[in-house]
């Protein structure tokens, strides 16, 4: 059979969560599926370097079309049939919501993370909500031949907002990668602390600054944090309205012992994960939440909100919070720092909680829906 996958997003210079998800999809595939053809479409009028992956079954099919010319082709014109621009395929898989048009006979299988653009459109732009108001997500998903949610939550949105009939969906989460369970030399420990000029004993978050994240609480709440001798490293990339957070730094008495990092790169990440003494992900809302999980995979205690699909990813291996509560997430932090045995038993739990979510596995799971498709012999 043939197969395409939308690869477009693997094109970006720094990776996303989805972006990390899709080449995590891909690369797994491949590695448990010599039987079948894979084509990876990319397109990218700006000049781009996309991943390679070393498999026979797989091609890459790049173009160069300016992207507004090619979504508005499309969208408005249909003069485009990316099953047929890559060869023509059997089934095409669609990791995320992108502008595609793709001919009727081609089988379709889309990807959700996650409708909070649906369900908190005050946390986006407005160039944000028209790009989603003229994909069209529900339609997407409504022609779609197979709906994969990464979460129970995930499915919950879709039948309650989209109508989706709930035999369409099926929920097979994200893995984590192999590297955060890896052992960390304390040589390379060292190097990564030095890299990014950490302190000796430091709370973690990693993700995108962005309302949605609730980067604000966590701010709030370790403002209230007695222990003068614990700092607080925020990671990830300025995204919509991260001024407000920087804005908010200045005026807390902590100032001082909070430090942003800015994008990290993905080969740090674990050594991050491991240097820190407890990893915070205060979200508002998540389609599943990966970062938790990789910082329980490293052997992190790790505080979450009870939001959305935080709590069956982490399970009971984390302590879970109100997130519009400063107070309650202030209080957790007190108590992993200064409860040894509730700090030894959770960091214990997250290891195994976090080896419920094997790559391998996972890729196995998408490759079952992919073969319902497979012409009968």
């Amino acid at each position: 059979m043939k197969i395409g996958i939308d690869a477009r997003c693997l094109s970006e210079k720094f990776y996303s969560g989805i972006s990390q998800y899709t080449y995590n999809l891909v690369k797994s595939l491949l590695e448990i599926d010599q039987k079948n053809q894979y084509f990876l479409f990319y397109n990218s009028a700006k000049s781009s370097k996309v991943p390679t992956f070393n498999f026979k079954n797989v091609e890459t099919k790049e173009f160069k079309y300016p992207n507004k010319l090619f979504n508005l082709g499309m969208k408005f014109f249909k003069i485009t049939k990316v099953d047929q621009l890559i060869g023509g395929v059997d089934l095409f898989i669609m990791p995320n919501f992108l502008f595609i048009n793709l001919s009727k006979n081609c089988k379709k299988i889309i990807i959700v993370h996650d409708l909070s653009f649906e369900i908190f459109p005050q946390f986006f732009t407005f160039k944000k909500r028209l790009w989603h108001w003229l994909i069209n997500p529900k339609r997407m998903c409504q022609q779609a031949d197979t709906v994969i949610a990464i979460s129970q939550s995930t499915k919950n949105d879709l039948v309650d907002l989209y109508q989706i009939d709930e035999q369409k969906i099926k929920i097979i989460n994200p893995g984590i990668e192999a590297n955060f369970f890896a052992t960390i030399s304390d040589q390379q420990l060292q190097t990564v602390k030095d890299k990014y000029n950490l302190p000796d004993k430091f709370i973690l978050y990693l993700g995108n600054l962005e309302p949605r994240k609730n980067i604000t609480t966590l701010l709030r709440a370790f403002d209230q944090i007695q222990d003068q001798q614990i700092n607080l490293v925020l990671a990830g990339s300025q995204a919509w309205k991260y001024k407000e957070i920087y804005r908010l730094r200045e005026k807390l008495a902590s100032q001082k012992r909070i430090k942003f990092l800015g994008y990290v790169e993905e080969q740090d990440k674990a050594s991050l994960y491991r240097l820190a003494s407890i990893f915070v992900y205060p979200s508002v809302y998540e389609g599943f939440g990966l970062p938790p999980l990789e910082a329980m995979a490293c052997g992190t205690t790790t505080i979450c909100s009870f939001a959305s699909s935080l709590p069956e990813a982490v399970g009971s291996a984390s302590l879970l919070v109100d997130p519009n509560n400063v107070n309650d997430l202030s209080f957790a932090i007190d108590n992993l720092l200064t409860d040894q045995a509730l700090y030894a038993d959770l960091k214990v739990k997250s290891v195994e909680q976090a080896k419920k979510f094997d790559w391998q596995i996972k890729a196995q799971e998408i490759l079952k829906q992919i073969e319902t498709f497979s012409p009968k012999s």
